[in-house]
């Protein structure tokens, strides 16, 4: 289906919206007043997949912070744009702290945490104000969880004076819509230009942001940044966010995404820059990192080998990306296949760029691999041998296939 045609906003060297690829984005949980700490996982983000990078700015030291962490990205070779997400005191802090200001590429305001009355539209103003005299984009980013109150109890009572029939949800979805659209209208007229604001309208229910983002889409022509807000933890915090924004996606709505997952303690924040990439890349809208199909096992796999051979070949695959990615181009494209039985797994195999297929149950102990469609050679021995085995042979693929590509 065609894209939501939208104006293109320059952010750093990244341009989101104007036709231009659905753009990955996520964001740092780091006290951002930790240099190194807040450094460190950006560089993991962005290595992961990650091309825009979002820190929290809610303190005089996290401002402060940022000059610094910009310069230290930078000095990595980091060149995703830095974000900095304001709540309550942006306006305080963006003009307190200039540097802070002139080094971040983009500034998120939530017109809901801005302050109420003549108060929100003045600090409003201000920091895109601070935007505008640094040549900086905006992202004016609206929350179901933090949502002008003023403007839902009016439209609440108007829906009861008018007997307009509309349920609170409606109601609440209405109001983020609204609030949108008239933060824009603020925004151009603090002297913003088009091509610099990017909206998003966020909530924390997959029906309800499908129903948000089409009204929205209908309504504006600027680039929509995508994501379903406290989505949740695991498998709940994947199948919801996917849910939403797939449809969405498919339908052409949507200009960058994050997928907001609630990682475990001490869990992996890079997890959520994988799942929007498998995202995209599974409608095939991008292509990020070659894929890898496994079985999902049955009564016929009782070995595990093949469960364990599709994992590590992927965590594999992440951890080459960064150097493939610069020294072979489209090596994302590739595609492998880790099967584990004789039921699908040459036809699997034989699809893939290079396949494997393991012996299930009273099968004979050996591993065809098939390299673009044809059997290439055969293996045996225990897990170790074959993992080792089957990685060399990727390897060289990999040189054969993308080494004359490079560029």
């Amino acid at each position: 289906m065609a894209r939501h045609q939208t104006v293109g906003v320059r952010i750093g060297g990244i341009q989101v919206g104007g036709g231009a690829p659905v753009v990955v984005q996520s964001m740092a949980n780091t006290d951002t007043a930790d240099v190194e700490a807040t450094v460190r996982q950006n560089l993991e983000l962005a290595r992961a997949g990650s091309e825009m990078l979002r820190i929290t700015v809610n303190l005089p030291e996290a401002a402060a912070a940022v000059p610094e962490i910009k310069r230290r990205l930078v000095d990595q070779g980091c060149t995703a744009p830095l974000i900095g997400d304001f709540h309550y005191n942006g306006h305080l802090l963006l003009t307190r702290y200039p540097e802070c200001a002139r080094a971040l590429d983009k500034y998120r305001i939530n017109p809901g945490n801005v302050g109420s009355g003549h108060r929100r539209d003045e600090r409003f103003a201000t920091i895109c104000a601070v935007a505008r005299d640094n040549g900086k984009p905006v992202r004016i980013g609206v929350n179901g969880g933090s949502l002008n109150q003023e403007l839902v109890m009016r439209r609440m009572q108007e829906n009861t004076d008018r007997d307009l029939g509309l349920s609170s949800e409606e109601i609440v979805n209405e109001c983020m819509v609204i609030s949108a659209l008239e933060s824009t209208e603020l925004a151009l007229a603090a002297g913003l230009r088009e091509d610099q604001i990017v909206i998003s309208c966020k909530v924390s229910r997959p029906r309800h942001l499908v129903a948000v983002y089409r009204d929205l889409a209908s309504k504006t022509r600027q680039p929509l940044h995508l994501g379903l807000t406290e989505a949740g933890m695991g498998t709940k915090g994947l199948v919801w966010s996917s849910a939403a924004m797939g449809i969405l996606l498919n339908e052409g709505i949507g200009d960058t995404i994050r997928v907001s997952l609630t990682p475990r303690p001490g869990g992996d924040r890079r997890e959520e820059v994988y799942a929007a990439c498998e995202l995209l890349q599974g409608l095939g809208l991008r292509s990020f990192s070659p894929s890898v199909t496994a079985c999902p096992g049955c009564g016929r796999t009782t070995s595990t080998t093949f469960q364990e051979l599709a994992e590590r070949i992927q965590g594999y695959v992440r951890e080459k990306m960064p150097e493939w990615k610069a020294r072979y181009a489209g090596v994302e494209t590739m595609t492998l296949a880790v099967m584990g039985c004789v039921v699908n797994g040459p036809g699997e195999s034989k699809a893939a760029n290079i396949g494997i297929s393991l012996p299930g149950t009273g099968e004979s102990p050996n591993c065809p691999v098939y390299i673009d469609g044809q059997h290439f050679t055969t293996l045996r021995g225990n897990y170790a041998e074959l993992s080792e085995a089957f990685r060399r042979l990727v390897d060289d693929y990999v040189e054969t296939k993308y080494g004359g590509a490079a560029g």
